[in-house]
């Protein structure tokens, strides 16, 4: 029996996702890093399991009425857990932040500097004072009547609305309408209503054309179709919205991205004329703080903005107190590397990575002690200068009497652990148990280790020789964010790597390829958002597997026998699916006075299909079994099936064979989801040159991975391709043909090429803060 005073967390039987019945003691009050390689069940044990226990101990204690408020983690399946902690969870998912969320927002930030403005800032004489609210644009008192707090304006015109006046309206001239049936209705309505919609747009009298477009009447007439052959269509009362109405509307109310988009063609956005873009009511404008309003403080990097709040001035005792705890909290965003954003920069516009580490600096502000941090690699997307930055935070965070389980892919963090949980030795299948658990030191002697070799360095990759370029396309002058008429050369034909600190302009530089240049065929941009936004898309129908497997099953006797045609082998179609969930495969089970929870389907058992489809089998399997392969087993299976074996082959060859190929995208990493688009690809048949850009593409992969994916990114460019990376992993860049360095810094320091060349021409650049980890990748002097 273990005391309360137990120094170690204790798990017994850990069965969740691959783990194999895991015992492991992880000590408390230590920083301990699980690795292993990608799908070998790091995350299951540290997030899925010890965790997720946390949580649902949490949850118990709750009041049942609460617990109905809290999206709760199901029960892990463990044995037994011992001497855990409360554990606070900090994941790379990010969740669907609008344009009102920011950096302030994030961090809490925004609350000091608003209490700074209400309670110490210089009003005009006679002004009464403003409640802090007052200087949010996010509530009623503080936003902008104009632009409701936006800070924008969104127009439309008509030269948008209708791009061709030649055509008439039911011709399709309001390019604006929604099409199909929404758009049809529209029309009839107007002819309704008297309108001539047979006639040209240009035709029509300016009084009507405005009518049309931009009234905010919305008159309901009754509606005779015209009469089709075979259909029965009867009177109907329809409702009529003008095109200005309907793109408004659609832009802001819609939930779906692409009529949001498609709507966003048809409008104009300016500053707001009103608050000139800065969102606020104009009595909250007209309070300054050290001679600048909120608005000007809060569009300032945070580095800029701590010098501002730190300068001289003795000011009242209020001022001091509140200016000394927004710049306690600020240092802690800085320490973090993330000095170069803003507090008003929007966290639609952050990356993963950035958002973690802001959320980081706020737990490092909220003083929490002993508890248990379960971070899903913190140093994704951070550039080796600003990885430690991390390890000082991280040892703040133990300091603090807490502990700290970080799942990791780093090799200076790992280096830098305590206690390390080695999972293991493959994915998938092959993986699920605990090599070792001890101090890294120990790892050295694990044969099994994939981690051993990359830790200890016993297995240096030779150094190749940079290929020569074909050629040289000119980017630019590229002017967005801090990238300021920038100009570049991209060679040709070779592996070119993207490197310098987080918010250098790296991404913005490789964003701004967005048509096929002068001497590609073709453009591939490859990033890490996710394949799917719901469990319906998975990683068989995104790849184009599923539609090939759906014809096998349909090629079969039994299928023939019965008249089955492929749609019976959808589970997104009515026929084929199980009803009773709709081919969800789960359920939602209301029960009184406690939470809803989702369970397998009583009528599939999560099958997903119907009884009669599932009794087609081919090769002995029925359809629903197939989605339940793994993509290394569905290989064996269809490795006669050249269509599919393509698809699986590219899968396989990017490092994703432990994926089951109904594994639903909302559960796909940002790595994962970026390694299928790429394997999708690489399936096709290449024609004439392409270029393949790349967004991080090591995130998330263990050193094992990181191998394998380059070596298909380099098979590309022996095929005759050109591929751009945007990279922090020091051996990635060592291995390019070529390197673009961005900096000095991040922010306004930052947007400029400091270094290009060869990567031994890079590590020498003085001046550039990638230099001296590249050379040490290289094996070699960095500069002087």
């Amino acid at each position: 029996m273990h005391t309360p005073h137990d120094p170690f967390v204790r798990v017994r039987g850990a069965q969740e996702h691959n783990l194999r019945g895991v015992d492991v003691d992880i000590p408390r009050d230590a920083l301990v890093v699980f690795t292993g390689v990608s799908g070998s069940g790091k995350s299951s044990l540290a997030f899925g399991t010890i965790y997720a226990e946390a949580q649902r101990r949490y949850f118990e204690s709750v009041a049942p009425y609460a617990r109905r408020l809290i999206h709760q983690v199901g029960a892990p399946k463990v044995g037994e857990i011992t001497g855990l902690p409360p554990a606070v969870s900090l994941e790379q998912r990010r969740s669907s932040p609008t344009s009102r969320s920011s950096v302030g927002t994030v961090t809490t930030l925004s609350n000091s500097l608003r209490m700074l403005f209400s309670r110490a800032g210089d009003y005009p004489e006679g002004a009464s004072r403003l409640d802090s609210d007052a200087f949010s644009a996010n509530t009623a008192a503080g936003a902008c009547p104009e632009c409701h707090g936006l800070g924008q304006v969104h127009r439309t015109s008509e030269e948008l609305l209708v791009p061709d006046p030649s055509l008439s309206i039911r011709e399709g001239a309001i390019a604006a309408w929604p099409g199909a049936w929404q758009g049809k209705n529209l029309r009839d309505v107007l002819d309704a209503l008297g309108y001539d919609v047979d006639r040209p747009w240009r035709e029509l009298s300016r009084e009507d054309r405005e009518w049309i477009l931009f009234t905010d009447e919305q008159p309901v007439v009754t509606v005779h179709p015209v009469r089709e052959a075979g259909r029965i269509q009867r009177p109907y009362k329809g409702t009529y919205m003008s095109a200005q109405r309907y793109v408004l509307h659609t832009f802001s109310d819609s939930k779906s991205q692409t009529l949001r988009a498609k709507a966003e063609r048809f409008l104009t956005g300016s500053p707001c004329p009103v608050c000139g873009g800065n969102r606020l009511r104009p009595e909250a404008l007209a309070v300054t703080f050290r001679g600048r309003t909120i608005a000007e403080l809060a569009a300032l990097p945070l580095t800029v903005l701590a010098d501002v709040l730190g300068e001289g001035g003795t000011g009242s005792e209020t001022a001091r107190v509140l200016t000394t705890d927004l710049l306690a909290r600020l240092g802690t965003v800085t320490e973090l590397g993330l000095g170069y954003l803003s507090l008003d920069r929007a966290t639609p516009s952050l990356s993963s990575g950035e958002l973690q580490r802001l959320r980081l600096a706020t737990q490092l502000r909220s003083g929490l002690f002993g508890v248990v941090y379960v971070l899903d690699e913190p140093s994704a997307g951070l550039h080796p200068a600003d990885t430690e930055a991390l390890l000082v935070v991280l040892d703040r965070l133990k300091a603090g009497g807490n502990s700290v389980f970080v799942v990791e892919h780093h090799l200076t963090v790992m280096r830098h652990a305590d206690w390390l949980v080695d999972v293991g030795p493959r994915a998938g299948e092959h993986g699920g148990r605990v090599l070792h658990s001890g101090p890294p030191r120990q790892l050295a002697g694990v044969a099994d280790s994939a981690t051993r070799r990359f830790l200890f360095g016993g297995e240096r990759t030779p150094g190749r020789t940079p290929r020569e370029p074909s050629g040289q396309l000119s980017l630019g002058p590229v002017t967005r964010h801090n990238l300021r008429g920038l100009i570049t050369r991209l060679p040709l034909g070779v592996l070119t790597a993207v490197t310098g600190v987080s918010g250098s302009g790296k991404s913005t530089l490789v964003g701004s390829i967005t048509a096929e240049p002068a001497g590609f065929d073709r453009l591939v941009t490859v990033d890490q958002r996710p394949i799917g936004r719901t469990p319906r898309s998975n990683l068989a129908t995104y790849t184009g597997l599923f539609d090939v497997v759906r014809k096998l099953y349909t090629g079969t006797d039994e299928a023939r026998a019965r008249g089955y045609k492929a749609g019976r082998f959808s589970f997104n179609v009515a026929g084929g699916r199980c009803e009773a969930c709709q081919g969800e495969g789960f359920v939602s089970v209301e029960l009184l006075f406690l939470p809803s929870t989702y369970a397998p389907c009583p009528t599939c058992a999560g099958a997903r299909y119907n009884p009669q489809t599932l009794q087609v089998p081919y090769r002995g399997l029925n359809i629903a079994e197939v989605l339940d392969l793994t993509v290394e087993a569905a290989a064996e299976l269809f490795g006669d099936v050249p269509a599919a074996e393509r698809s699986l082959r590219a899968l396989l060859d990017v490092g994703l064979g432990h994926l089951r190929l109904g594994r639903p995208a909302t559960e796909l990493s940002g790595g994962e989801a970026q390694r299928i688009k790429l394997a999708t690809e690489l399936q096709r048949l290449h024609r004439g040159h392409t270029l393949y850009v790349l967004d991080e593409p090591t995130t998330g992969l263990h050193p094992a991975d990181v191998e394998v994916l380059m070596r298909q990114l380099h098979g590309l460019v022996d095929a005759g391709h050109s591929v751009v990376v945007v990279e922090h992993d020091m051996d990635v860049v060592a291995g390019a043909d070529w390197v673009i360095d961005l900096g000095p810094g991040g922010g306004d320091e930052g947007g400029r090429v400091v270094a290009a060349g060869r990567p031994a021409e890079v590590a020498r650049a003085a001046g550039s803060r990638t230099a001296p980890y590249l050379a040490a990748s290289l094996g070699r002097p960095g500069p002087d």
